[in-house]
């Protein structure tokens, strides 16, 4: 059966013609091997990243550019430099899909995280990535958010490089696209969910259940669009207005 055929419907994915690139062969072929070495570049840059802490934002940026640039360096090198397919022009409708995302990943965790609680939210750990931080001068807080931005593409570039690798794995050995996507959808939100279990006390169930769902959303937005500049978008509206309501509300 083709690509075509499988696909899922309009509401999953737009009906524009465009697929995943590389578990096909398309625009070029990576083999397992190669797989590997992506998928471990992303781990080492997560290592990285929660190895090497510094108090001062400015000096945090270069664990995060790390987080990116080992996985970027080696998904470049594994591609034979075709990585641009990863990204497309952003239109009007994929600005308007990053909101509708975003909105949808607040919904979606909201309703995630009361299941987990069983509706008493003392239970959940709080991200602390901005204590401390109102008091901070205007230099570490622009460093706060031009990390965070690197950072938060690293996340999406975690995910998605092991998501595609999956999705080559299993296609490869006659898993149907369809299944395999969601395999690949699945699982790699459950990688994601576990790499947040130190930022919320090894709270398991906060991690995985409701970090796991706020991925499933934003991963959607790249099965829906396959454009990461969209789950990058609705990526950063999540947290930055976050963060930035967490400041307002503490000065």
């Amino acid at each position: 059966m083709s690509a075509e055929a499988q696909r899922f419907g309009r509401l999953v994915e737009r009906d524009d013609g465009r697929d995943f690139p590389f578990y096909d062969s398309n625009p070029v072929a990576i083999d397992g091997r190669r797989w590997l070495v992506v998928v471990a570049a992303c781990a080492l840059g997560f290592a990285i990243l929660i190895s090497i802490g510094f108090a001062d934002q400015r000096a945090e940026l270069l664990p995060r550019i790390l987080f990116l640039a080992v996985p970027a360096a080696a998904f470049v090198w594994a591609s034979q430099g075709q990585w641009r397919a990863l990204f497309k022009p952003v239109r009007a409708a994929d600005v308007g899909a990053m909101v509708v995302f975003w909105l949808l990943n607040l919904a979606v965790s909201a309703f995630a995280a009361l299941l987990v609680s069983g509706g008493s939210f003392d239970h959940l750990s709080a991200n602390t990535a901005t204590d401390d931080l109102a008091d901070a001068g205007a230099a570490q807080i622009a460093a706060f958010y031009v990390g965070t931005g690197v950072q938060l593409m690293g996340e999406e570039v975690f995910t998605i490089l092991p998501f595609l690798a999956i999705l080559w794995f299993l296609t490869r050995r006659g898993t149907s696209r369809r299944t395999a996507i969601l395999v690949a959808w699945v699982v790699t939100a459950v990688w994601f969910g576990a790499a947040h279990l130190s930022t919320y006390d090894w709270n398991v169930g906060q991690a995985i259940i409701v970090i796991g769902a706020a991925r499933l959303v934003l991963t959607l937005a790249y099965i829906r669009t396959k454009n990461l500049w969209v789950s990058f978008g609705a990526h950063v509206l999540n947290d930055w207005v976050t963060f930035t309501l967490a400041l307002l509300a503490a000065t």
